[in-house]
């Protein structure tokens, strides 16, 4: 693949003539109309009776949002949470077949190994060997790296897609012991890997309307999984080599509470741990934790701190929880009525991820930082974890659908001050406001402050649109990869997966500068690949070995490695230093 140019199937098209094709007019579309509202719950009950009902109107395409005549594309103001998000006029009216590349070269494709949805990932090293870990709460699989041209999968289990969809049936309220996002961390007094696993409230396939189904909010309530976190010590690279050591819930009123009677959330997300003393997870602790708009999840998740100084016998030290998460306190619910989102039945309140920090706690990661969704940005001192405090906070317009302040990227931090933070897209065909990636100013973490934007994207020239919108699917910022990626990433890049942009790597060495220096933006899958429904997700995560300089992009059809000269030149063997680090 050479660099700078596009691997297309045809030629582009010139805007007029997409602003012609058959893409769905406004007068087309006629939203769905909901049912009818039916609460029961005590805590849903007190959260409708404190807060107005203002749910965003569904604009319309092609005249409350749509392609302006310079080939830009004008995002609508407010949008509701949707699975099915209309079409404007001016998309294309076919899954673009066509690759993009820019200072990033293929090394090789793997299909069928992710789910079309979601891929956590992680990399170990075993036996002089590297392992790739990839994984959501319906499949897991793991595959030999160490050539990343020859990779082979090692595991597997779960339903693989095709056109008829998943191999498996998958029934996301009969979980019953499915994980969720993984730490993986060395750890010194047991001599071995230690992986932690989060398990959590699932968030896709449960119900819709919180407000509208009852009897599925009941068993959310009593989900039939652990709300908590299971730590393995880590015997080999597959699971039937993990020594289960620990099993704790999040529901820290009642430690000892059996399945279907903890309350709160779970851990979500991958916890933030080094393999030392402290991790940091995110977790509404109880039912309390309600205050949160998102129409299909009924918690606003905080922070704990575990001491995890012996693995096998973890110790709750302290919950965070900032203004406006809990039902019953006066002072939260003053928050939450301030808050511009009360009553949009459309915001994530909370937390989504934990916080984040450049190195332990324990050894001089004193502040730390946390997205909490629509209510914003934070930054805390972490210097006696058993009584942890707020340092600054920031807030920045309301941007729904989709989700705001869930990834914070820590990578420069200690080089330059910064940090990136951004929240991601929900709803397909750009049927929401775009999702910036805010460079912030940390410097003086009590001040926190927005110093830039990231550039958007943009289509290479002669593309068939002028606009990453008119390609379909969803388009915006996921998340960069994460502490858990070899050397924790590179000073002077940022990358990201971007949905159907792709994978895209900013120059951040002027951390208020940022620049797009190079993408790979693959096709997308065809109906003979994957079923219509499922193709729009495009690539929807990256992870970077940064010791070996490759990338590796999940896309729905499959896993690219990836090389640039951005990085440098690939280490296509046995890594020179095992992952995780030793301490």
């Amino acid at each position: 693949m050479k660099r700078g140019i596009r691997i297309m199937a045809g030629a582009g098209t010139v805007l007029a003539a997409l602003l012609g094709t058959a893409a769905l007019a406004a007068a087309d579309w006629d939203p769905k109309e909901p049912g009818p509202i039916d609460v029961r719950d005590s805590w849903l009950q007190a959260w409708i009776a404190m807060t107005p009902d203002n749910p965003p109107a569904p604009p319309k395409p092609g005249v409350d949002y749509g392609m302006n005549p310079d080939g830009s594309f004008r995002h609508p103001v407010a949008t509701p949470l949707t699975t099915d998000a209309p079409r404007f006029p001016g998309q294309l009216d076919h899954w673009d077949q066509n690759s993009y590349a820019s200072n990033v070269d293929v090394i090789a494709f793997y299909p069928a190994v992710t789910s079309p949805w979601h891929a956590w990932a992680n990399v170990v090293d075993f036996g002089g060997k590297r392992y790739l870990y990839t994984h959501d709460r319906d499949y897991l699989r793991i595959l030999d790296v160490t050539d990343p041209r020859k990779a082979k999968i090692v595991w597997s289990q779960g339903g693989t897609w095709s056109a008829k969809g998943s191999s498996e049936d998958w029934d996301a309220s009969a979980v019953t012991d499915y994980f969720g996002g993984v730490t993986i961390a060395w750890n010194e007094k047991l001599r071995r890997n230690i992986l932690v696993a989060s398990y959590e409230i699932g968030r896709f396939g449960l119900m819709e309307d919180k407000r509208r189904e009852p009897e599925k909010v009941a068993e959310q309530r009593h989900y039939n999984s652990l709300k908590g976190f299971k730590v393995y010590a880590m015997n080999g690279p597959t699971p039937d080599q993990w020594e289960l050591i620990a099993t704790r819930t999040t529901d820290t009123k009642h430690p000892d509470a059996p399945i279907g009677e903890q309350q709160g959330s779970g851990a979500l997300d991958a916890v933030t741990w080094f393999g030392g003393k402290y991790m940091l997870l995110s977790a509404a602790p109880d039912d309390s934790y309600s205050l949160t708009e998102y129409p299909d999840y009924l918690y606003s998740p905080g922070y704990q701190v575990w001491d995890m100084a012996d693995p096998a016998n973890p110790k709750f030290v302290s919950q965070i929880t900032v203004p406006g998460q809990q039902l019953g306190d006066p002072a939260s619910e003053a928050a939450y009525r301030a808050n511009p989102r009360a009553g949009n039945r459309t915001s994530w309140m909370g937390s989504r991820y934990p916080i984040v920090t450049t190195r332990p706690v324990e050894d001089g990661g004193k502040v730390g930082f946390g997205g909490t969704g629509g209510l914003g940005f934070y930054t805390f001192d972490l210097s006696d974890p058993a009584q942890p405090k707020t340092l600054g906070h920031l807030t920045i317009p309301p941007s729904y659908a989709g989700t705001e302040f869930d990834n914070v990227d820590v990578s420069q931090y200690d080089r330059t001050g910064f940090v990136f933070a951004n929240g991601y897209p929900m709803n397909e065909n750009c049927y929401e406001p775009f999702k910036d990636i805010y460079v912030i100013d940390v410097r003086d973490p009590a001040h926190p402050k927005v110093a830039a934007t990231f550039p958007r994207p943009t289509p290479p020239p002669g593309a068939a649109f002028t606009d990453f919108c008119q390609r379909r699917g969803s388009f915006g910022p996921k998340r960069s990869g994460g502490l858990t990626q070899p050397e924790r990433g590179r000073q002077g890049l940022a990358i990201y997966a971007f949905y159907n942009a792709g994978i895209q790597i900013f120059d951040v060495k002027d951390p208020a500068k940022p620049k797009v220096a190079g993408y790979f933006v693959p096709r997308f899958a065809t109906t003979d690949e994957l079923p219509d429904y499922a193709i729009g997700n495009s690539t929807f995560a990256v992870y970077t070995e940064y010791d070996r300089n490759i990338i590796w992009a999940f896309s729905v059809n499959g896993v690219y490695a990836l090389s640039s000269p951005l990085l440098g030149k690939p280490r296509l063997g046995a890594p020179k230093t095992v992952w995780p680090e030793r301490r």
